[in-house]
């Protein structure tokens, strides 16, 4: 889905620059309600994970592979409008350093691929939520639909960017069957990933799940035959619900996924690049204005051996990713301290 410079017209292109830039700044401001101590730097661990992530092409049709978003994944751990920021980063990072989209379609990226997946996804998650019985595993099961559904949305509102600016005469029609039904299958491997990785951290710290703060439920105590709500608990310490041992496994899977994992993806093309071949949408694609960076196309400038210099891009994309990450998210975070808007997450349930 990353899109590359010359598919979308140079007007279309400021556009959806504007509109990302917007929603990054809204994002920004929407995130003091969002992150707290703990969550902080898990925001910046999210971005690394989902770059690393992005890395595992998987098989989903014969000739053509698909990879993780992560718009539904970062929405449903930190929240709506840290999961904007915490993908908005990893495309920056990809477009910068590994000539992986476009620099003059960023703005295209980000919409598709941070706004749309992540407000699609948290919509759905958040209907499902109210809808399902209260537990864990309605959590995992709104996490799998919600995912499902944000890939083929990103691939509609791409064919929407196209008819409007695409730079090549191809067939509206054919353009949307073919980028929404082979997202559809792409979209069963995001589902996949979202649930299993929320899941597993909704096992051991509900609590540091965004989408899962509705869980805790008030203990009801029975008093002259009625029942009422319990004193709320005092919160453990900080120390003693710190996220450092979350934070350290899923840094390392990152590293380990993105360092070593990654060498065995598809190396087939993923959808947007498979559509395009087939239908003549890359015809005026243009050359990435990083092509020379020492890590473009997630290798090492100089580095022969593909596996060494494959590996090395990934760990090295993880680390300048979590830094960069979680350098936002505190500042952020700082931000928060003493203004008006400043709410704890749990009071924001009805977001």
């Amino acid at each position: 889905m990353h899109v590359p410079d010359g598919f979308i017209d140079a007007p279309t292109s400021a556009v959806t620059g504007v509109v990302a830039a917007t929603a990054v700044a809204v994002s920004l401001r929407g995130a003091r309600r969002e992150l707290d101590e703990r969550t902080a730097p898990l925001a910046g661990l999210v971005a690394a994970f989902i770059f690393a992530v992005q890395m595992l092409n998987f098989p989903v049709a014969a000739g053509t592979s698909g990879h993780l978003l992560g718009g539904a994944l970062a929405a449903i751990l930190v929240g709506p409008f840290t999961g904007v920021l915490c993908v908005s980063v990893v495309l920056l990072m990809q477009g910068v350093l590994f000539a992986d989209g476009g620099l003059t379609a960023l703005g295209v990226n980000i919409t598709n691929m941070a706004i749309v997946t992540t407000v699609v996804a948290y919509a759905v998650f958040r209907l499902l939520v109210k809808v399902l019985p209260r537990g864990r595993r309605s959590i995992t099961v709104a996490s799998f639909a919600a995912a499902l559904l944000s890939v083929p949305a990103a691939a509609l509102a791409f064919t929407l960017m196209y008819a409007v600016g695409g730079t090549t005469d191809v067939s509206l029609g054919k353009v949307a069957t073919a980028m929404v039904g082979v997202h559809v299958l792409i979209g069963l491997g995001e589902a996949t990933i979202t649930a299993l990785t929320v899941g597993a951290v909704v096992a051991v710290r509900p609590d540091l799940v965004y989408g899962a703060r509705d869980l805790r439920q008030r203990l009801r105590l029975r008093v002259n035959g009625e029942l009422v709500d319990a004193p709320a608990a005092e919160p453990a310490p900080v120390a003693a619900r710190s996220p450092r041992k979350v934070w350290a496994v899923g840094l390392v899977t990152s590293l380990v996924l993105a360092g070593f994992v990654s060498f065995y993806a598809s190396a087939n093309p993923d959808g947007l690049e498979k559509v395009a071949a087939d239908h003549g949408i890359d015809k005026k694609a243009e050359d990435h204005a990083a092509a020379d960076s020492p890590l473009a196309d997630y290798g090492v400038k100089d580095v022969t051996d593909a596996r060494l210099s494959g590996g090395l891009a990934g760990v090295i994309g993880v680390g300048v990713t979590v830094v960069a990450g979680s350098a936002v998210f505190w500042a952020v975070r700082r931000r928060r301290t003493g203004h008006p808007a400043d709410v704890s997450p749990a009071s924001t349930s009805g977001a």
